[in-house]
């Protein structure tokens, strides 16, 4: 992926719920900061930049957006820093601002949460915000930690948002393991998969996952890329076919990464290499036999168009790539031009898209 933006071209204001959070966090003293962002980071970039002495972390599950914010940031002040890990980096933190969005996945949301609890310092507060001034999900969820829940509505005749502050007066008393292994069986055997949430898809082989599972054969010594891996049930499949297959799975979540390195791990597969990637690139370029990929229908096809152009990178001459969608005429009208073969089937609700490398 291309980062097109700078700090001179593109300004960006933060979106409102993390612009409320960020009003709030001004009023809260605390050196040792956390930030998550529904943007580029606006809020850690402020801190940090009002608070020379502070450490402030900006922490992303997603290297892209992570990518996006540090070009963003320009020259970043000193304690600012960038974390792109599956787990919120450990304490202990005075302050964590969390800013959320009503279209968020609940369960990440809740583990979030969690987390801001467990890593923060006796009398820190958490500042956490959401795009819905009419809120009581978030609230309540708040609520639930035992301790007290100050309500920081926006101003304005019109507010879009809503903000609250907890105090952390104790250490939480159960902590919620939010991962889950799950079963899955390809062909004759029956596998393991690790997922979490912010993962695709969560507790559950994909259907589309299942279907491109369905339309390859392995043959012996195949090298197979698996593009936006997820939890990694493609990429486990095909190597759990043939210990002489190498797969390389690779995600821009590093969530996404670490399940699919510990699924790797449970089924005994030590053919798979997996990669935090944002850009599409792989080891090797143009020596693979074989590209999958489910890409995600959102975005105007933005992201179906660097799967695609990562797997002509990434492929042999010759070599194919099979992918998976619902929606297939934006593949149909556009890779004609540049691929070989271009071919549809249709599957139980999916389209199966194969195209060779010319």
């Amino acid at each position: 992926m291309t980062v097109e933006s700078s700090p001179q071209s593109d300004p960006l204001p933060p979106r409102p719920a993390e612009a409320h959070a960020l009003e709030i966090a001004r009023g809260l003293s605390g050196e040792r900061i956390l930030c998550t962002t529904v943007g580029r980071a606006q809020t850690a970039h402020a801190l940090a930049t009002e608070r020379p002495a502070a450490i402030v972390t900006a922490w992303f599950l997603d290297r892209y957006r992570h990518d996006l914010a540090v070009v963003a940031w320009g020259d970043r002040p000193a304690g600012l820093a960038a974390a792109c890990v599956a787990d919120m980096p450990p304490g202990p933190y005075d302050l964590v601002v969390l800013p959320l969005s009503k279209d968020g996945e609940a369960e990440l949301s809740r583990e979030m949460i969690q987390s801001a609890l467990c890593q923060l310092a006796i009398g820190g507060h958490l500042v956490a915000a959401i795009d819905n001034a009419k809120d009581k999900w978030l609230h309540e969820q708040l609520a639930e930690t035992g301790e007290t829940v100050r309500v920081r509505p926006a101003a304005g005749p019109k507010p879009e948002t809503i903000a609250y502050i907890v105090q952390k007066t104790r250490e939480p008393q159960k902590i919620r393991d939010f991962s889950c292994e799950f079963a899955f069986r390809d062909r004759d055997r029956l596998l393991k998969a690790v997922s979490r949430p912010g993962v695709f898809a969560h507790r559950r082989i994909d259907p589309g996952a299942r279907h491109l599972l369905n339309a390859v054969d392995v043959a012996p010594e195949l090298r197979v890329l698996d593009i936006g891996c997820g939890s990694g049930c493609v990429a486990i499949g095909i190597a759990a076919r043939d210990p002489s297959v190498h797969v390389h799975a690779f995600d821009s979540a590093a969530r996404a990464v670490e399940c699919t390195r510990r699924g790797a791990a449970l089924n005994g597969l030590g053919n798979i290499t997996v990669a935090l990637e944002a850009a599409g690139d792989v080891p090797e370029p143009g020596t693979w036999d074989l590209a999958l990929a489910n890409p995600p229908y959102y975005a105007d096809f933005r992201i179906a168009e660097l799967f695609v152009a990562s797997a002509r990178r990434a492929l042999a001459p010759g070599g194919t790539l099979l992918v998976v969608t619902k929606q297939p005429s934006w593949y149909l009208e556009h890779m004609p031009a540049t691929w070989n073969d271009v071919a549809q089937e249709f599957v139980k609700n999916y389209h199966i898209i194969e195209a060779v490398k010319p």
